[in-house]
């Protein structure tokens, strides 16, 4: 009992130390980078360049000038990325002196060659007219939006779409709801009743029981 209470004793001790040093190591890793993003033809500082820490989900992004400043450990590999350019690896010293880290990074323009095209002519004015009287220009999201809201639309949809929990529940209450109504009498029927039968001659009217092939 003796012996144990000695280990645990030792571990009380060393405990605080141990934290210590690695708290230490951890604060001697942490590295303050800063620095400027500029292109390697003119010197130019980019605004809106990513600098983001390899593996991890976070980084930055440059100023209107070009210039950054982000927290990152010594070891990391800090990736540059801009439209445009072509994307740059650098990695922090290990051997960094300090916790302060300035860099000056230069960014080259990523030229992309699109396959060529031959622009010609309609052979004549007649077939231009026709050709352009004839195409089908897409629709923009105003005439989307009023398709898909129009009346035949949002019927075809109710009648194929399922019904969600709050649909179903409210549905399920009133047919309860009915039952209880007429508890322990004849419920009426709706062949004798004059407003179903104008609820009906209005859906014929409108060409509820028509076949429509969508």
């Amino acid at each position: 009992m003796k012996k144990i209470l000695r280990y645990i004793f030792i571990i009380i001790i060393l405990s605080p130390i141990t934290a210590k040093a690695q708290f230490e190591t951890f604060k001697d890793s942490v590295v303050q980078l800063y620095g400027v993003v500029m292109t390697a033809d003119s010197l130019r500082g980019i605004p809106s360049a990513s600098v983001m820490i390899k593996g991890q989900n976070r980084g930055t992004i440059t100023n209107d000038k070009g210039v950054f400043s982000i927290v990152v450990l010594k070891g990391d590999q800090v990736i540059f990325t801009c439209v445009g350019f072509k994307p740059v690896t650098v990695t922090i010293p290990t051997d960094l002196k300090g916790n302060q880290h300035s860099i000056i990074q230069l960014m080259v323009n990523d030229t992309i060659f699109l396959p060529a095209t031959i622009i010609k002519p309609r052979p004549s004015r007649e077939q231009f007219e026709r050709d352009f009287l004839n195409t089908k220009i897409p629709d923009d999201n105003i005439t989307i939006a009023r398709n898909n809201t129009n009346e035949a639309t949002r019927r075809m949809l109710m009648a194929t779409l399922p019904t969600d929990g709050r649909e179903a529940s409210t549905q399920y209450m009133r047919q309860a709801s009915q039952k209880l109504y007429y508890s322990g009498q004849v419920a009426p029927q709706n062949i004798f009743n004059p407003f179903a039968w104008a609820e009906f001659i209005k859906a014929w009217k409108r060409g509820d029981f028509k076949k429509k092939n969508y």
